[in-house]
């Protein structure tokens, strides 16, 4: 267990530190600097504040001091907004991101699962048929698409939701439906194909035979063994579900952290940039970490010699 958790650590540290390398030279790519649509700034101006952010020195000396603030957690201070700092924004945004996020992860796999788990019982059924022509319905429709068609029917024809902002439960509707229909089609999609296979095994049939209730037989013997697959992409649909917040707090103005994000790409704001893209691959990085501990959870019979060979 100690030698597998090293591992697992190990390979974490690895992979941030690619995300953060990849993240800084492609960003310093981008032609033209923080600076350049200052108006009324002098020349010697600017050369003053890129001075004062370190953005004159060598671009692997910017690098090493990027890499030396990270270990002591240090994200630096927004160059377009300098009475703030990344993690002063950190700090703001991301706990309704996440709140955002985790409720819509949430709804769908709650729902994708229900949904499977029916359409595989009723399967070739009406039932059937209805849950999977919105499973593709969901898988097509992108979230930005999703959330323009649910603000003019339910916010704009009907009036029951709010459009805008993050002060109720209410307004927390909409955008967990924009962001929640396409993994939770996907859920439904991978819940049904493998419970139908799970359903035709034998230890199925054994149950049957010793006259256990159906919900025991769904519930306890064949869902359980069903969801492995769900598991197996729940990690990657977690990641689109963060990465999908941030045009999803664009539409409806919630003040998470795809406002900074988005800004930040605009005004070349690199440390927010940094900041925000370092710390959304940590968050993740950790999500895959414990979906793989899922899989012990949920089928013992993964060993942990196994995922090491693999």
């Amino acid at each position: 267990m100690n030698t597998y958790l090293f591992k697992r650590i190990f390979s974490m540290i690895v992979t941030l530190w690619l995300i953060v390398t990849l993240t800084f030279f492609l960003m310093h790519l981008i032609p033209g600097s923080p600076f350049n649509e200052e108006r009324a700034t002098s020349e010697v101006v600017q050369k003053n504040l890129e001075a004062y952010y370190g953005l004159d020195q060598p671009l692997f000396v910017q690098y090493g001091l990027y890499l030396k603030s990270l270990l002591t957690f240090d994200l630096g201070p927004s160059i377009k907004k300098s009475s703030q700092t990344v993690n002063d924004m950190l700090g703001r945004g991301f706990p309704i991101s996440f709140e955002l996020g985790m409720v819509t992860l949430t709804v769908a796999v709650i729902s994708g699962i229900l949904l499977g788990v029916v359409a595989a019982l009723r399967h070739n059924g009406l039932i059937d048929y209805l849950a999977m022509t919105f499973a593709v319905l969901g898988i097509s429709v992108p979230s930005f698409v999703m959330a323009t068609l649910l603000i003019q029917q339910l916010a704009v024809n009907w009036p029951l939701f709010p459009v805008a902002t993050w002060a109720s439960p209410k307004h927390m509707v909409l955008p967990t439906l924009a962001l929640a229909t396409g993994p939770m089609a996907i859920i439904a999609r991978l819940t049904r194909t493998s419970m139908l296979e799970v359903l035709t095994q034998d230890y199925i049939r054994t149950a049957k035979a010793k006259g256990l209730s159906p919900f025991k037989i769904v519930f306890k013997h064949a869902l359980r063994n069903a969801l492995l697959p769900v598991i197996t992409v729940l990690g990657t649909l977690a990641a689109g579900i963060l990465t999908g917040t941030f045009v999803i707090e664009k539409i409806f103005a919630i003040p998470g952290m795809g406002k900074y994000f988005v800004e930040s790409i605009n005004q070349r704001d690199y440390p927010v940039i940094m900041g925000t893209t370092v710390f959304y691959g940590a968050v993740l990085i950790v999500m895959l970490f414990l979906v793989d501990l899922a899989y012990g959870i949920l089928d013992p019979r993964i060993k942990l010699s196994k995922k090491e060979g693999r």
